[in-house]
């Protein structure tokens, strides 16, 4: 009722009223809004004197009323409301019309509903307790927040800077920083973060929160911390361990508290015996490290010892140490892999729900009896390539949902025809349904090390819309004529298309064919059961087709690399599981060149098909940015490389990518894997926008230096890229009634998407470190040679080094002074000790030095042997440590292989080489046959100035993101 949600607002805040009409239009709830003040008879005005909520109360009722009566009293309606006065006065007013509390609904009407009836009992008693509370203390902890008005009036006149608050979860309890926003940030010549120091400073605001935050003064400025640390407690800082001092602040307000559910542990038996047996008010330890511990009003707590619990914030006095909250529900034991990906989940606030009824009701039908098959009549509609093309997949072992094919063929011409084919999920989720607004609100699919959560019903994500061999498929494909040796685009045409994949490949059988490895054919299925010939003749007409795309890809990118293209470093491991699902290894994944094919074609296809939206669409598509990076976020990258003498230019694209390709150390391939990932991190987050809200100079991507990009060739898995596709079969077909959204919604909706895939990046860490220290944990670590292994310093901190162990993928901290102050020794070529001594850290290295004497020096990029430790933790994720065996490699270690980026950039300027000495050729080729007019007045009849800069625009660079096809 329209009232009910004014009432809302008025009462809990435009955050909440927002949170409520999101609810109400989601069509999923199927609910709807009675706008009741536009009723003539549902509308009473307010009486002079009357108050705000009475008035309310009595509009809502008159509401039900007539609507009692208006269905003739065939249904009853229910008024639910905590005003006894309400209750009293309209209870037993007019038959029907039930007017009851919150409690005595869940009694009459969902007696059976145990959870709802444990959680509202949580709620009443966590109210309970506040209000008790507040009257109990009037010591205040915290400063008040500044109202709202003093807030907005000090943001605009720059006395007040706006960010959102970020927690070091290394030192939770002292640093925090603020990333500005928003129109403070214009005004001020700041260009870093902010520091909060301490829990004081903070101000009860928590990670996440949107908060205001005042400069303090420049003599009370402090340095972040430098040292390693292992997320404890301690309220100081050691004054050796932090930085030049930085811009510090304190909060004085939050615009926007962004409370979610949390993961909590209860205290052990040890821990609550202080509390006293029967004590209602419970410390919780969240399980994200950034959180500060909640208190709630719970009886189960000696029950809930063992189990990871869900709990939420009410609110945080200004009275009280910590916020108080409410318990949810209980996810699973500790330890449990079912309890703990459950947590994972809750954290990133992942919703693993089984698809609904409704939504697998508009699935179309296919079973082994009656399978699914082409319409005649869409087959019509189509651009039938089911037997002109050659299509297959390359796609990672075990992949389901394939959504993407590729094609290349000769023409008639001479010219080659490169086609990129997607899944057409468009045709089976129209705008609006119940399962495009399931995918919505998902966003993406999720992966974690052994396991997924799918965007789509697997009925279209694993089969009707995933392009398996064999069968028909409907896609959207663009096809491009490409001139035969320079292999420049010549016509573009995107079309709906009906295909059938004649291959299904693993990027490791690609590969074999590429390289001409005969063994990796009984990998190939569909070449089974072939007579001799036909298959000899099916296998060479693949590997060209392969061998065409990868010399296609090799030119694209040697083109792109002229203008500056990035190649950066990601560190992937993969979860190798056994037959019972138990983990049998961990396997760093090993980049082959198919992968850079695919993703050339892939990079193609997103550029083009984002100009050609964004020139239709100018106010409402759906691009991808990737602004610059800060300059700041380079300072550690700098600083390794000149290490070891290499300098780093960061001041474009190009220039960074020109001096990672000559920081390469023959001796050790690893330094520029590190190099290279140390640039990965310093990027900015790549980011879905609205054309319509972000001005045409923003619009551009840094990793790949193309003025338009956007996501178009993963629809099962990507919610954005089922929004292009709407957008351009719109734009194709000049039909968009349907299809485009408004620039309002859709910036909202990119808001959305990105949050939803910071999440899925975060939950498929966390997961794949979840299973690194199960798998080490099944280990001894003094005894299973697996445990120890060859690890890379890449920094150095004031009280040990971070390092990179290749073999597994894992960076950790490696102390070189404990606790109790001893150092650690390494004499001679013997195992390391700890010693009473001291730490000295200059720029590049760091020296132990014991009592005895005995000095260890350690720099960046040496090689030392690690043991690798899983750090248990009851409350929160367990975590590897590495500890120091030996001041030397590791004795298992084999000799690393060529790094694949020397061996790449070598083939990648042998091309680019030939393909400017043919230019070159070209040149000389168009002035020997310049007429006498030509000559005359110094013109040729090649390209336009025109078509040199549209050529230029087009040129792509790698990005950045983890996905390998961006």
């Amino acid at each position: 009722m329209q009232t009910a949600c004014q009432a809302v607002q008025h009462q809990k805040g435009r955050r909440q009223y927002n949170k409520l009409r999101n609810l109400l239009k989601d069509p999923r709830h199927d609910c709807t809004v009675f706008a009741n003040e536009f009723h003539q008879h549902c509308y009473l005005p307010r009486e002079k004197g009357e108050s705000m909520e009475k008035w309310q109360t009595r509009n809502i009722y008159n509401a039900a009323a007539w609507y009692h009566n208006h269905c003739l009293g065939q249904m009853p309606v229910v008024m639910v409301t905590e005003d006894e006065d309400a209750i009293r006065q309209y209870g037993n007013e007019t038959e029907g019309v039930f007017v009851i509390s919150f409690k005595n609904y869940l009694d009459n009407f969902w007696p059976d509903l145990k959870a709802a009836h444990e959680l509202f009992d949580s709620i009443v008693q966590a109210r309970r307790e506040r209000e008790s509370e507040s009257q109990e203390n009037h010591g205040k902890e915290y400063p008040e927040h500044l109202p709202v008005e003093i807030l907005e009036a000090g943001i605009k006149s720059g006395r007040y800077l706006q960010g959102t608050l970020s927690v070091n979860k290394h030192r939770a309890q002292l640093e925090a920083f603020v990333r500005l926003q928003g129109l403070g940030s214009k005004d001020t010549e700041l260009q870093s973060d902010i520091l909060i120091y301490g829990s004081k400073a903070r101000n009860r605001a928590i990670h996440g929160d949107v908060v205001v935050v005042e400069l303090l003064p420049v003599h009370e400025w402090k340095g972040r911390t430098v040292a390693l640390c292992e997320n404890e407690s301690e309220d100081k800082a050691p004054a050796d361990t932090t930085g030049d001092p930085m811009p510090t602040g304190k909060v004085v307000g939050i615009t926007q508290k962004n409370w979610r559910d949390y993961v909590v542990t209860f205290p052990s038996k040890e821990e609550s015996q202080s509390q006293g047996r029967n004590a209602q008010k419970v410390l919780v330890t969240p399980w994200d490290y950034r959180i500060p511990k909640i208190r709630i009003s719970t009886q189960q707590a000696e029950a809930l010892q063992e189990y990871r619990v869900v709990v939420r914030i009410d609110s945080w006095e200004s009275t009280s140490l910590y916020p108080n909250g409410h318990f949810v529900r209980v996810l699973g034991r500790i330890g449990d892999l079912e309890g703990e990906i459950a947590a994972i989940l809750v954290e990133n606030s992942i919703c693993a729900a089984p698809f609904s009824e409704i939504q697998m009701r508009e699935m179309p039908v296919s079973s082994p009896k009656n399978p699914w098959q082409v319409s005649p009549e869409e087959a019509e509609k189509r651009l039938d390539l089911r037997e002109t093309h050659l299509i297959f997949s390359i796609d990672p072992r075990g992949c389901e949902d394939v959504d993407d094919a590729l094609s290349v063929r000769a023409l008639p011409s001479g010219n080659l025809e490169l086609g990129v084919h997607i899944a057409d999920v468009t045709h089976f989720v129209p705008p609006n349904s119940y399962t495009d607004v399931e995918a919505r609100a998902r966003a993406t699919t999720y992966y974690l090390a052994d396991r997924r959560y799918d965007m789509l019903p697997p009925v279209l994500s694993a089969h009707l819309c995933s392009l398996l061999s064999g069968v028909d498929r409907y896609a959207v494909s663009v096809l491009w004529e490409l001139e035969k040796e320079s292999y420049e685009a010549l016509r573009v045409r995107y079309t709906r298309t009906l295909i059938r994949s004649a291959y299904k490949l693993e990027y490791e059988t690609a590969q074999g064919l590429l390289d001409g490895d005969t063994t990796v054919l009984g990998d190939i299925l569909e070449l089974q059961g072939l007579d001799e010939g036909t298959r000899q003749e099916k296998l060479a007409e693949l590997v060209w087709a392969i061998s065409k795309l990868t010399d296609i890809a090799r030119h694209m990118r040697a083109r792109r690399d002229r203008c500056g293209a990035l190649e950066l470093e990601g560190i992937e491991v993969r979860v190798q599981l056994d037959d019972k699902r138990n983990i049998h290894d961990l396997i760093p994944k090993q980049p082959l060149e198919v992968h850079e094919t695919v993703a050339e074609c892939m990079i193609l296809a997103n550029h083009w098909v984002a100009k050609r939206i964004a020139e239709r669409f100018p106010q409402q598509a759906l691009l991808r940015q990737h602004p610059p990076p800060r300059q700041e976020f380079f300072a550690e990258l700098r600083e390794c490389a000149s290490a070891k003498g290499f300098s780093i230019d960061t001041r474009s694209n190009k220039a960074l990518a020109e001096s990672l390709d000559r920081a390469n150390d023959p001796a050790d391939p690893v330094v520029n894997k590190l190099l290279r990932s140390m640039a990965t991190q310093a990027m900015c987050n790549a980011l879905y926008f609205s054309t319509g809200s972000c001005p045409e100079e923003q619009f551009h991507h840094y990793g790949l230096a193309l003025e338009r990009y956007t996501h178009f060739t993963s629809p099962i898995r990507r919610y954005a890229d089922i929004v292009v596709h709407r957008l351009l079969l719109a734009a194709a077909t000049g039909d968009s009634r349907d299809s485009i959204i408004s620039n309002k919604d859709l910036e909202e909706l990119c808001r959305h998407i990105n949050n939803r895939n910071r999440a899925a990046q975060r939950a498929q860490k966390q997961s794949t470190e979840l299973f690194q220290c199960m798998y080490f944990r099944d280990r001894s670590a003094e005894s299973d040679e697996r445990c120890v292994a060859d690890g890379v310093i890449y920094s150095i901190r004031t009280n040990g080094v971070l390092v990179f162990v290749p073999r597994y993928g894992i960076k950790g901290a490696a102390y070189m002074k404990n606790k109790e102050g001893l150092v650690i020794s390494c004499p001679g070529a013997g195992s390391c000790q700890w010693q009473p001594g001291s730490l000295h850290r200059s720029q590049h290295k760091i020296t132990s030095t014991t009592a005895a004497g005995d000095s260890l020096t350690l720099s960046l990029f040496d090689h030392i042997t690690v043991r690798i430790v899983v750090q248990s933790s009851r409350c929160h994720a367990e975590t590897i440590r590495l500890e120091m065996v030996r001041n030397a490699p590791h004795a298992g270690t084999a000799a690393a292989p060529q790094g694949s980026h020397g061996a790449r950039a070598e083939l990648l300027r042998e091309v680019s080489q030939s393909a400017e000495e043919a230019q070159r050729a070209q040149e000389t080729a168009r002035v020997e046959g310049m007429d006498e007019e030509s000559r005359e007045f110094c013109q040729t009849k090649g390209p336009s100035l025109y078509q040199l800069l549209e050529e230029i625009r087009e040129l792509a660079l790698l990005d950045v993101s983890q996905d390998v096809r961006t």
